[in-house]
């Protein structure tokens, strides 16, 4: 309905149930490469990249990139691939967004998986009591100024970029299945296209419009993942979490496992994931 061209990446028969699957910040559909791989034997799988990133269209607005648009493009994109339900997986931003996704159409929701993203209400209440977190977050208040985020991470041959995903401090650990040479060229080649940075961070420019949330209750079958040492959410929120599922809650937090989860431990991340499928097909909604 927006009129947006999506650009994803699907493995795995068509008829088959959907999983859907929503990265974070700084990424795109690359950071569920061994997703796609590991999950298209039993499901159509496939990898978005969300408004404003990649390939997808991007509008100039800022206001084009508010939560409820974003919730509404992945409502738009079940119905456009010919499903009414999914397995949803969102990851750090993607993961806010499948939160959300859960909470204002639970009906299209089978079963939810976050990684490394609490409950948007944990996330807002935690984040004005434990200073520690504000900190954290303040890239959330650096973005909301104009072009000079945009600019920071151009600076040095995107240096800014790399250090996220390979410095000691926030990058994937010494256990971890460190980013190829490949890997971060691929990623320098998305964000170096001109303009490719200004729709990844007006997602951020419209936060503050629309939390706190009205509604709260997830009520669909649950798994959150969480590497421990995220250097960008605290770990105390993944277990207040549990407080807004109101069906079956997993929480598993992996000790050597840094922000970028999916991407640091796959094996892992993959295998917990079926467990969780496997279990859940049995239970009553």
């Amino acid at each position: 309905d927006s009129g947006l061209r999506f650009h994803y990446v699907a493995a795995g028969e068509r008829g088959k149930p959907l999983m859907l699957l929503l990265h974070g910040f700084p990424e795109f559909w690359y950071s569920w490469r061994h997703q796609l791989r590991e999950f298209k034997s039993e499901y159509r799988v496939v990898a978005l990249d969300l408004r404003g990133y990649g390939e997808t269209d991007a509008p100039s607005h800022k206001e084009n990139y508010k939560l409820d648009c974003l919730i509404t493009d992945i409502k738009d994109i079940l119905e456009s691939l010919g499903y009414n339900k999914c397995v949803l997986v969102g990851h750090d931003w993607g993961g806010m967004i499948a939160w959300l996704v859960a909470i204002c159409y639970p009906e299209m929701v089978t079963k939810l998986i976050v990684v490394n993203f609490p409950h948007p209400s944990v996330f807002t209440e935690y984040i004005l009591r434990h200073p520690s977190q504000l900190i954290k977050s303040g890239y959330y208040f650096f973005f909301q100024m104009p072009w000079f985020p945009e600019f920071m991470f151009t600076v040095n041959d995107f240096k800014v970029l790399k250090s996220l995903f390979t410095s000691q401090a926030t990058g994937i650990g010494r256990k971890g299945c460190r980013l190829t040479a490949e890997d971060i060229e691929a990623y320098l080649y998305v964000f170096s296209q001109p303009g490719a940075l200004s729709g990844p961070i007006n997602h951020y420019r419209n936060i503050f419009s629309c939390l706190p949330l009205q509604h709260h209750e997830v009520t669909m079958p649950t798994l959150l993942l969480w590497g421990e040492r995220d250097a960008f959410m605290e770990v105390e929120m993944a277990e207040i979490t549990r407080i807004y599922v109101k069906n079956h809650f997993r929480l598993t937090i992996l000790s050597e496992a840094s922000h970028w989860l999916q991407q640091d431990q796959p094996d892992i991340v993959n295998k917990l994931i079926w467990t969780f499928l496997k279990e859940e097909t049995t239970r009553k909604r």
